[in-house]
């Protein structure tokens, strides 16, 4: 009996397989990885209030967390409180504020996407709620280099997100490729390229204010690439 399998079509279904999920399995092992490295990193942007004597007081907390050493600073109104240290116990974090006069200290706890605890600060306590703010990290021009088979290939990406939601191109000497698909999503950007010779699997995570991942071209070359954010 005649083997009525259409290789050269076979050949193809099996790349796009492939390109569809290297991308999955390289996002699945970087957030395995980032869990285990940071299971539970609270660096960011947070707003709320604090409750006072006179009512409701804005407040802003920027918070860096690196590995568990704690960084950064709280502003109120009428000043800025930087952070000396913090130590994270049983799911509690307790921040030492650098405070005129008497110690301050910020005491929370996550819930969600909200930090909810207790400020103390010139001898009195007060009941504090901060939500993190949204930041667009990605949305822009990017120069990026990927390693075709051991040579740099320049390339310049422009992305813009709207919500998890990527969109945008890449251009280098052979053309300009439109993403038909990508997200950005719990720090992880998955996009794929339409390219004159295939499609382009790309993910990537933030690394020193850098992008920084893998690429798969239609199975047929897989490779690092990086690119850097070209100022405003």
């Amino acid at each position: 009996m005649k083997n009525l399998t259409n290789k050269p079509l076979f050949r193809m279904q099996t790349s796009v397989v492939v390109l569809l999920l290297v991308p999955l399995i390289v996002l699945s092992q970087d957030s395995k990885s980032a869990t285990q490295k940071n299971p539970q990193s609270l660096t960011g942007k947070y707003e709320g209030t604090g409750k006072g004597a006179d009512g409701d007081i804005p407040l802003t907390l920027e918070l860096v967390d690196e590995s568990g050493k704690f960084s950064g600073r709280v502003t109120t109104p009428r000043e800025v409180h930087q952070i000396l240290k913090g130590a994270m116990t049983d799911g509690l974090l307790s921040l030492e504020l650098e405070n005129k006069g008497s110690p301050a200290k910020l005491t929370l706890k996550q819930k969600d996407d909200k930090l909810i605890g207790e400020l103390t600060a010139d001898g009195r306590t007060g009941a504090v709620e901060f939500h993190r703010v949204a930041t667009d990290e990605i949305s822009g021009e990017w120069d990026g280099t990927a390693d075709a088979n051991g040579q740099p290939f320049p390339f310049t990406l422009t992305l813009k997100v709207d919500g998890e939601k990527v969109t945008g191109a890449s251009s280098s000497q052979l053309g300009t490729s439109t993403i038909t698909s990508g997200s950005w999503k719990d720090g992880k950007l998955v996009f794929v390229l339409d390219s004159a010779n295939g499609q382009i699997g790309m993910v990537a995570t933030i690394v020193d204010g850098k992008l920084v991942g893998d690429f798969d071209l239609s199975g047929q070359m897989t490779g690092k690439w990086a690119a850097v954010k070209k100022k405003p």
